[in-house]
């Protein structure tokens, strides 16, 4: 059970995350440099470059500079540990979130708690920008999917940065296509794409999120992303890796040969990366 009191899959907890609250410590911002540094000083850069910066994330990055200013004082750099919920669907979005690395799940979730996923979101993106142009109420759950680092900003202030910015109001509207071009891929993908092809698609995906081969994943995890049970999870994992694309242990997934998990995979993954070139 999670603190709400909603059921999730063994071993594999969601945490939800409390309204208003820090998620995770707070990275510290660089200290201004003084004439002769300190020890200090050198700590607290190398802990700040650890988590990335919010020019990290692309979609800030691509702000003119005096419009990307706007939003920057109002910024605060938070880890988030996997599992957690940072929204449930019929929550206000209060909170908006910049990746820097890692990977957000969006989740549509039925009557009966069952739930799917209908997108990702990691470095090239945004989640909840759409409060940017109004009090808005999430449709979907949104779940650390791995463990990240990301820029996050209160809605209050985003909606007033976007109100003096056609370039930022430009960018809530533009994302929310690309959100609804993969939910759209991947319905289609779900219906009508075998498991092992979605499997191949998914972690995929997920090692361009991560920016590495190897991606740390639970087969709960997995299973609820494909909407299937675990055991199908379990099969899929054991046929792929005895093909010699991947190794699957405890929880980690490391990809091995690339081009064969591509030939397995369904045409969605390159679907989903040439839609997202275009739309970005």
């Amino acid at each position: 059970m999670t603190a709400t009191g909603q059921t999730t899959p063994a071993g594999c907890p969601y945490i939800r995350a409390s309204r208003g609250s820090l998620l995770g410590a707070p990275f510290p911002t660089p200290a201004v440099k003084s004439a002769r540094p300190t020890g200090r000083d050198i700590a607290v850069v190398i802990a700040f470059s650890n988590v990335g910066h919010p020019l990290d994330n692309r979609l800030l990055a691509s702000l003119p500079r005096d419009h990307f200013d706007r939003l920057l004082p109002h910024l605060a750099t938070v880890h988030l540990q996997q599992g957690t919920v940072l929204t449930e669907a019929g929550d206000e979005v209060d909170q908006i979130y910049f990746p820097h690395h890692g990977m957000l799940s969006l989740l549509s979730v039925l009557r009966d708690g069952k739930a799917i996923e209908t997108a990702t979101v990691g470095c090239e993106g945004v989640v909840g920008a759409m409060a940017g142009l109004g009090l808005y109420k999430s449709l979907v759950r949104v779940v650390v999917q791995m463990p990240m680092a990301c820029s996050r900003i209160a809605a209050p202030h985003f909606r007033s940065a976007a109100a003096a910015s056609d370039s930022i109001r430009n960018l809530c509207i533009r994302y929310n296509e690309v959100l609804l071009s993969q939910a759209r891929v991947t319905a289609a993908c779900n219906a009508l794409h075998s498991i092992e092809a979605r499997f191949c698609r998914w972690l995929l995906q997920s090692a361009d999120r991560a920016a590495s081969d190897t991606v740390p994943l639970t087969q709960e995890f997995l299973a609820e992303m494909l909407g299937v049970r675990r055991t199908s999870v379990t099969e899929v994992a054991s046929k792929v890796q005895a093909s010699g694309a991947i190794t699957y242990s405890r929880g980690v997934i490391k990809i091995l040969d690339r081009p064969a998990l591509l030939r397995t995979s369904c045409e969605c993954y390159e679907t989903l990366v040439d839609q997202s070139a275009v739309l970005a």
